[in-house]
């Protein structure tokens, strides 16, 4: 298997290798892969996946089980199973097949475009039909809803057969002398063909008129481009309701949407030669566009290259297995590509295990080592006095530099630098006395934060060296090494408080067991500072002083833990009285609280439950108005709930309100009283 990269995208080739011929009987094929170490090493993953000349279309069915190829010489179809890895079965053509396609969802209705005009259709047991149209064809688009066939090619007509019917419907009518391609948009039914004057006619199929032209051939042409003739339409795909690729005859690949007539983007392959077959990526929003010399793979938003692969041979077609990262392609040769990029996406269901053979060879890389050649640059051949020979068979031009024979260029180096052994001597002598340095006892190099803990890992680190050499004792990783712990010992924040509650009731030995690693952190220190490559020991003071002092750590952990229990009651009891000291010299102030404007002072427990209902939630504050009377919830009939609110009266409406009420019973006792009045009889004056 053949493994390249390029914008560090591997790319494997699942069909390198020598191809057996056919007329070699099996016994003779297993001899040849006893001796020859390339046949033994190919990757066979379809069997015989080839034709006998040429492969000039190749196709998968809908359900991926089938692909279909055709070639030449004699012209053929080969069907092969994805299930069974072989072949499944092979038909013979009259004459050389155009472009064919695939009607049903496996390989039982396949219609084929021949060269000298006619059209065959074939069913699952073989040959069914066969029809003449009557200008040469190119290619052909099938309409699913109304199930017509357009047919263009070397004429002005897109022909029409229906397959319902089973006749030629009327000819829509182009402006075109002759049309090249054509496609169909799956999501919306439109109908696009490409002209050899350079333009793409949009048509209805519903209405069989025209909505459209694009004039490609003048949007292809930049300041940039060369260009020695008219640019005609080779390659033409949909994607989606709105977006179109058109490729052209000299190399550009123009994007389009269908909303405007300018494109969005404009790619150049550079090499000059009609564009073959354009494919979308949607999983990475990528554009797959093929000559006969080149696939590249480019991003359709910018128009950045992501990976292009250029295979032995010229290409005729290009297939992209769907939602997979397989790559099949027709050459001017038997043997069929198959190309497997993981970053496309995972191996199709039929051949999963490349996943896991892909992965083993990207755990295990290895590397391209030229022995027999040196790579030199430009300025190393001016160094050598060989620049006269860039350009000559000597020297093989690679990226930035040369590949050169190793032969030539040791007696090169040998003429031109005679000194070279001394240099040699010197790089030599140099090795030694760093090996020698590397032997002697190194200082060690504390970090900046937490000094004392990483004094201790380091001797916890020798003492577990130590009992290495006498029981076998599985190595655990270091923290001071590890990259995950590495903060603590740069950041300040991570510094470890001696002083703290936590630290003194956790480590009651601490005290102890601290002073002979500060005198030994205070050691290095002073090692540092003066620049000693060896250990010296404090004047004074002998060097089993310290196994003395080891003696004293030897105490009880929980009279230690009370001893620290009472010390920390004793700070806290002369805090307490710091703090009541403090308290009692302070003198209160009062203080003055300052009532909006247009707000009324009432008391302060009224003031204190509005800010108890404030703080409280809009659950708790509608259940509580629900309680109080002036919220009602309930249910309409559409499932929905209703709410009801009463709004609360301040003490100056409700005085207003007192003082109306009053007067409207008032008013109510004089029209009383009147009333009684005038129903009093009246009585005449007295007789005298």
């Amino acid at each position: 298997m053949q493994v390249s990269s390029l914008n560090e995208v591997k790319i494997y080739s699942l069909s390198c290798g020598k191809s057996l011929p056919e007329w070699l009987s099996d016994r003779k094929k297993r001899a040849l892969q006893k001796k020859d170490v390339d046949v033994r090493r190919r990757i066979e993953l379809i069997q015989d996946f080839e034709m006998p000349t040429v492969c000039t279309t190749i196709r998968v069915s809908k359900d991926g089980q089938y692909i279909l190829a055709t070639g030449t010489y004699k012209p053929r179809v080969r069907c092969y199973d994805t299930y069974q890895l072989s072949l499944k079965f092979e038909r013979c053509l009259d004459s050389e097949v155009v472009t064919f396609e695939t009607l049903s969802d496996d390989y039982s209705k396949i219609v084929f475009l021949h060269n000298d005009r006619y059209i065959e259709f074939h069913s699952q047991s073989g040959f069914y039909y066969k029809t003449r149209i009557p200008k040469f064809g190119r290619d052909f688009s099938y309409h699913y809803p109304s199930c017509d066939l357009y047919f263009v090619g070397a004429s002005s007509e897109v022909y029409r057969l229906n397959l319902e019917q089973g006749r030629y419907l009327n000819p829509l009518q182009t402006d075109a002398a002759e049309n090249n391609v054509c496609d169909i948009n799956s999501v919306h039914g439109l109908f696009a063909t490409g002209t050899i004057e350079g333009r793409v006619e949009c048509w209805d199929p519903r209405t069989r008129g025209r909505v459209g032209v694009l004039d490609c051939a003048l949007s292809s042409v930049t300041a940039e481009s060369e260009i020695n003739s008219l640019p005609t339409i080779s390659a033409l795909k949909f994607n989606g309701a709105l977006t179109m690729a058109v490729g052209t005859s000299t190399g550009q690949v123009l994007l389009y949407d269908l909303r405007s007539d300018k494109p969005l983007l404009i790619k150049d392959h550079q090499y000059g030669l009609p564009i073959k077959s354009v494919h979308f990526q949607d999983s990475l929003d990528l554009i797959l566009s093929a000559d006969s010399r080149i696939i590249k793979m480019w991003n359709k938003n910018s128009g950045k290259i992501f990976t292009s692969l250029e295979p032995e041979h010229d290409l005729n077609d290009v297939c992209l297995y769907p939602n997979s990262g397989m790559l099949l392609t027709a050459n001017e040769a038997p043997k069929m590509g198959i190309y497997y990029i993981p970053v496309l996406g995972p191996a199709p269901r039929w051949c999963s295990f490349l996943d896991n053979l892909t992965e083993e060879l990207e755990e295990n890389p290895e590397s391209t080592v030229y022995d027999d050649y040196k790579f030199v640059t430009k300025k190393d051949l001016e160094n050598l006095g060989l620049t006269h020979l860039i350009g000559s068979p000597f020297l093989r031009a690679y990226m930035h530099g040369f590949f050169m024979d190793i032969r030539l260029y040791h007696k090169v180096k040998l003429m031109v630098n005679p000194f070279a052994y001394e240099e040699y001597r010197k790089d030599k002598i140099r090795q030694k006395i760093e090996e020698t340095r590397a032997q002697r006892v190194q200082l060690k190099k504390l970090p900046k934060v937490n000094k004392e803990l990483a004094l201790k890992l380091i001797e916890e680190e020798e003492e577990k060296q130590k009992s290495t050499w006498k029981k076998k004792v599985k190595s655990l990783p270091n923290i001071l090494t590890d990259d995950r712990f590495k903060v603590m010992f740069e950041n300040p924040d991570f510094q470890v408080d001696e002083e703290s509650e936590e630290f003194r009731l956790l480590n009651p030995l601490v005290s102890k067991i601290s002073e002979k690693r500060k005198k030994k952190l205070r050691l290095l220190e002073q090692q540092e500072l003066h620049g000693k490559e060896e250990e010296e020991e404090p004047e004074g003071k002998p060097s089993d002083a310290e196994s003395s002092e080891s003696s004293d750590d030897e105490k009880d952990w929980v009279a230690e833990v009370r001893k620290q229990r009472r010390l920390l009651q004793q700070e806290e009891k002369v805090k307490r009285q710091e703090q009541l000291r403090e308290d009692q010299q302070t003198v209160l102030k009062p203080q003055f609280y300052e009532i909006k404007a247009g707000e009324e002072f009432r008391s302060f427990k009224d003031s204190a439950t509005k800010q108890k209902m404030i703080n409280k939630t809009l659950e708790d504050r509608l259940k509580l108005e629900a309680k109080n009377g002036t919220l009602s919830v309930s249910d309409t009939t559409v499932g929905s709930k209703q709410l009801t609110f009463t709004l609360k009266k301040s003490e100056q409406q409700k005085q207003q309100q007192e003082a109306e009420k009053l007067h409207r019973q008032e008013r109510k006792a004089v029209r009383r009283s009147a009333g009684h009045l005038r129903s009093r009889p009246r009585w005449g004056r007295p007789f005298h």
